[in-house]
């Protein structure tokens, strides 16, 4: 349909269908910004949450993939993997200010709350990761690369210790590394591959939250432990999530469904929006 939907979670009411260049496909936001990357329109779109319009669409991009807020807010960083670039986005001036090399196929990543490091997968089916180094925030640069042991697939940084969990997309498992050195500490068993995963915010109970679309299941694990604590269905196709409190809410890029959930798995939203869903996150609005 290529659209942005702005969906609410009280009512699970279609507030607004915003029109989005080709292949709108994934999403992130700042307190007043929404980034929506289309693959194939080769385009990024700014949507001012508050009024909920586009106020600018950039282009000149190769296959722009994955979109990631800077930890002060005023960047955000887009991957094109046919490029192999990591694309700095100016939100205040709403331009493009930088491009940098980090590997062909740079696909999902993950940034550590403090803004100090990027873990980018080189691929969707990654052999290596690339390590950037944002703490000057408009000017990154890559410091090294992590095996990640499997073909590599989504990454988050856990928020209450400094680990960075992997999902592959060719096994069962997720694995846990080290943020400062890349080693891997250990293997979590997980649902079928690929698999994508989030974090509760910091203090707010330490869980993962790792989804199998094609299982329709979502594991919540302890971050700290890894102890799994239970396991929800979703709908099927449910491969993308988002966080946010003690809740977390799931979008099926198979059936269109957006899921809500609290942390206990009591399901508190089940709304069909759009033939698909590929996914979301959530803001607040005034």
């Amino acid at each position: 349909m290529n659209e942005l939907l702005a969906v609410s979670l009280l009512s699970g009411r279609i507030l607004k269908r915003l029109p989005m260049p080709s292949d709108p496909q994934n999403v992130a936001t700042t307190v007043r910004t929404a980034v929506v990357v289309s693959t194939r329109g080769a385009a990024v779109t700014l949507v001012d949450i508050r009024r909920l319009q586009v106020v600018k669409v950039l282009r000149g991009f190769g296959s722009p993939h994955i979109p990631l807020i800077s930890a002060d807010g005023r960047f955000a960083y887009v991957t094109d993997d046919a490029r192999g670039q990591l694309v700095v986005i100016d939100l205040v001036r709403r331009r493009v200010t930088r491009r940098v090399y980090v590997g062909l196929g740079a696909h999902h990543m993950a940034g550590d709350g403090p803004g100090n490091q990027l873990w980018i997968a080189l691929g969707e089916r990654a052999r290596s990761i690339a390590v950037v180094d944002v703490s000057n925030a408009g000017h990154p640069h890559v410091i090294d690369h992590v095996d990640p042991r499997g073909r590599a697939h989504d990454l988050a940084f856990s928020t209450n210790d400094a680990r960075v969990w992997v999902t592959y997309d060719d096994r069962p498992e997720v694995g846990v590394f080290a943020a400062s050195t890349g080693r891997l500490l250990r293997l979590l068993h997980a649902g079928s591959p690929p698999q994508h995963i989030a974090f509760g915010p910091a203090g707010g109970g330490g869980h993962a939250y790792l989804t199998s679309g094609d299982d329709g299941t979502l594991r919540i694990f302890s971050s700290r432990t890894g102890r799994l604590l239970r396991i929800i269905r979703t709908s099927y196709g449910s491969f993308n999530l988002a966080t946010y409190g003690s809740f977390v809410a799931t979008s099926s890029l198979y059936r269109g469904t957006l899921m809500e959930f609290d942390e206990a798995g009591h399901r508190r939203l089940t709304r069909r929006v759009a033939p698909a869903a590929r996914d979301l996150v959530v803001a607040t609005l005034p």
